[in-house]
C-alpha cells in the first residue's frame, strides 16, 4: 500500500527519558554543584551549563577566554552578569585554573566544554598539582536505552585504553559506587567477553573469573560480581536460560564492565546509534567528578550527565564526612 502524504508529514513520537527525568529529579533535591566550566566557547556547552543552572543542578563558574565566552552567550541570547566568570588565554589554561579551583575548594565538580578530552584530564591526571587520588581514575556511560527497564552503566569507554587487571579493579569499584550513588537497589557487575566461558586463550575471560574471585573475597565490594559473560545472557534472561546459566547477575545486569575501550567505545556507540540510546558521561576516581559530554550530546543528555555528577559529589560528601562547599 502506497505511504500518503499525510502519513508521510506525521511527526516522529517524542522520546521520553523517564530514566534521566529521575536521576535531574533526585539530583535537584540536592543542594546546588560548583562546577568549575572548562573552555565553554560554543554555544552547546555554554547552554548546557546555563540550563542546568536554570534548573537548580548546579552553579557553573565560567572560564575561558572572556570574549569567546560572551560571544557564545550573546549568540544565545544569554546575559552572564549573574555568573562567575574567570578570564583564561586558551583551552589549556582553562583546565589548568579548573582544577586550581577545586584544590582551593572553590569547586566541586568539572565539567569539559569545547575542548579535547585529552587536554581536560591531562590536567586532571597531572602527579603534582592535578586532582588524582589513590584509586585508578576511569570514565562511566550511564545510558538510557529505550528498549531497557533501568540504566546501564558501562565502563570504561573513554580513559583507559587496554587497562590491566589491577587497573580494572578500580575501574569496577568505580562503577559500582557509581551505582550506588545513583540510587540502584542492587547493583549487578557483569565482566564481559566474547564467551561465558574461561579460555585460556582469551585473556579476558581469565581477568574476568580473577576479578569474580577478588569480589568474593572482598576486594572489591558493595555488588554482585560475576563474569566472563557474553554481553547477551549478561542482560538478557532468555539468553541466559538457553545457555543454563545460574548466576543472579545473568540477564539481569546495571553494570557492564568491557574488556578495553574499543570495545567499551563500540559498545555504548552502538547503543546510540542502533537503538536510540542516550549515554551521559562521567569520569571516577578523582578528587571530584568530571562531567564529559561530546559535541553530538542531546539536550537532555548533557543535563543528564550535570545530574549524575550532583549525585556522585553527594555520595562522595557522605562517605567522606565532608561538609558542602
Amino acid at each position: 500500500m502506497p505511504v500518503s502524504a499525510k502519513s508521510q508529514e506525521r511527526p516522529a513520537p517524542v522520546r521520553e527519558h523517564r530514566k534521566y527525568d529521575r536521576l535531574i529529579a533526585a539530583a535537584k533535591s540536592l543542594p546546588r554543584l560548583k562546577v568549575a566550566v572548562v573552555h565553554p566557547c560554543d554555544e552547546a556547552s555554554l547552554d548546557a551549563a546555563l540550563e542546568a543552572s536554570d534548573l537548580g543542578l548546579m552553579d557553573p563558574i565560567l572560564i575561558g577566554p572572556t570574549a569567546k565566552v560572551s560571544a557564545a552567550a550573546a549568540r544565545l541570547r544569554k546575559d552572564l552578569g549573574a555568573f562567575r566568570t574567570v578570564d583564561a588565554p586558551h583551552s589549556h589554561a582553562a583546565a589548568e585554573q579548573a582544577v586550581a579551583l577545586v584544590r582551593s575548594g572553590e569547586a566541586e565538580a568539572v565539567m569539559k566544554g569545547s575542548l579535547h578530552t585529552d587536554e581536560l584530564m591531562g590536567a586532571v591526571v597531572r602527579r603534582e598539582g592535578g586532582l588524582r587520588t589513590a584509586r585508578r581514575i576511569s570514565h562511566c556511560f550511564v545510558m538510557d536505552v529505550p528498549s531497557h527497564g533501568e540504566p546501564l552503566i558501562i565502563t570504561d569507554a573513554a580513559v583507559n585504553i587496554a587497562p590491566s587487571l589491577e587497573e580494572k579493579v578500580d575501574i569496577v569499584q568505580n562503577a559500582i559506587d557509581l551505582a550506588h550513588a545513583l540510587r540502584l537497589e542492587q547493583v549487578r557487575v557483569a565482566i564481559l567477553s566474547a564467551m561465558e566461558v574461561v579460555n585460556p586463550k582469551v585473556p579476558s575471560t581469565v581477568e574476568a573469573a580473577a576479578l569474580c574471585k577478588m569480589a568474593d573475597r572482598g576486594q572489591i565490594t558493595g555488588a554482585v560480581v560475576d563474569g566472563p559473560l557474553a554481553l547477551d545472557n549478561a542482560i538478557d534472561l532468555g539468553a541466559a536460560r538457553i545457555k543454563n546459566i545460574a548466576s543472579p547477575v545473568a540477564g539481569r545486569a546495571n553494570v557492564l564492565v568491557v574488556p578495553d575501550l574499543e570495545a567499551g567505545n563500540m559498545l555504548a556507540k552502538s547503543l546510540t546509534f542502533l537503538a536510540d540510546a542516550d549515554a551521559a558521561g562521567i569520569v571516577l576516581g578523582a578528587r571530584v567528578p568530571i562531567i564529559l559530554t561530546s559535541r553530538a550530546d542531546s539536550r537532555i543528555t548533557r543535563l543528564a550527565s550535570c545530574a549524575v555528577a550532583s549525585l556522585v559529589a553527594e555520595a562522595q560528601r557522605a562517605r567522606l564526612g565532608l561538609p558542602e562547599v
